[in-house]
């Protein structure tokens, strides 16, 4: 499988909004695969992420940030990039 770059912490329904805590860097643009129990949910591309509120273009490994997502994820969902 691709590089994972991190999990999934909390998942807002409301808002679709997953918070990810980051093992490698991500950038909007990247295409990323969500994973859980070894079974792909969904693949996007990533569109909107932010940190504190604030829309940022790039993170780098060991931040936590927002990302909007396609599809439900549970907490404990892999994210991998492709």
């Amino acid at each position: 499988m691709d590089g994972r770059i991190g999990k999934v912490t909390h998942y807002f329904r409301q808002i679709q909004v997953a918070v990810l805590q980051l093992e490698d860097g991500l950038a909007v643009g990247d295409r990323v695969r969500f994973v859980r129990r070894g079974y792909t949910l969904f693949e996007q591309d990533v569109t909107s992420m932010q940190i504190h509120h604030q829309f940022i273009q790039s993170a780098r490994a060991g931040q936590e940030i927002a990302l909007k997502v396609d599809d439900d994820v549970a907490e404990g969902t892999e994210v991998y990039r492709l």
